[in-house]
């Protein structure tokens, strides 16, 4: 399968967002569903999902521990949409039995315990919502982080079996934000105050002026380490 995602990197070289996620939206229709993190990128993908093949399955993750904002957001998307975006939550006896075992904020006492915590909130109901699936659709950019900068349009995703799909990969920060606006898009207001990349509330802090993008993601980690799991390669 390795073999296939290198194929259509090769035949989507140079070609841009709309056109590849056409491709695949017919391609793999009723095999193909958006996880968005609601993020500007994944609010984008949103956008242009409903405008291509409307219908499409588009999930997200809670996890429990969201910004108010973010909840606001769920809601204002399925109504300027007209859908009801999929969510998926994590088991409850899982977090019981980790809360109960390692206390309710242990992801600031090691990088060990916090992968845990993302694996029982976002990790594992995320294998159930790709159920059925054989690609899954992302809004990575590689300017996001270091640990993107590598990334490629279409990869292989061993550890869930499935092609991800990444049609944004080579969008900059400035060219989301243009979308957004010219579309009149939906987004997360705490955007409009200085958070660029948000997640769980106490996982996610304000970035300063100067600051990478996904600096105030897991910020007492170093920056090879921020990523919850859901991108490994």
């Amino acid at each position: 399968m390795k073999e296939i995602a290198e194929e259509l990197n090769n035949k989507f070289a140079g070609k841009g967002a709309w056109e590849i996620l056409e491709y695949f939206l017919n391609e793999y229709e009723g095999r193909i569903a958006l996880a968005s993190s609601l993020s500007i990128e994944d609010q984008v993908l949103t956008d242009m999902v409903c405008r291509i093949k409307p219908g499409s399955r588009i999930f997200t993750l809670d996890t429990g521990r969201l910004f108010p904002e973010t909840y606001s957001l769920i809601d204002k998307t399925n109504m300027r949409y007209g859908i009801k975006l999929e969510v998926f939550f994590p088991n409850c006896s899982n977090v019981q039995n980790m809360v109960n075992e390692n206390g309710i904020n242990l992801f600031y006492e090691s990088i060990e315990k916090r992968k845990q915590c993302c694996y029982v909130r976002k990790i594992e109901p995320l294998k159930r919502a790709f159920h059925g699936l054989e690609v899954w659709i992302c809004g990575l950019r590689r300017d996001q982080s270091v640990t993107r900068q590598d990334m490629q349009v279409v990869e292989w995703d061993k550890g869930n079996g499935l092609l991800k799909l990444n049609p944004l990969i080579d969008w900059s920060e400035e060219q989301t934000w243009d979308y957004i606006k010219s579309n009149s898009v939906p987004y997360n207001k705490l955007h409009d105050k200085n958070y660029p990349s948000i997640g769980c509330q106490p996982c996610t802090r304000q970035v300063q002026e100067g600051e990478v993008i996904r600096s105030g993601r897991w910020w007492w980690e170093s920056p090879e380490h921020k990523e919850c799991g859901l991108h490994r390669r």
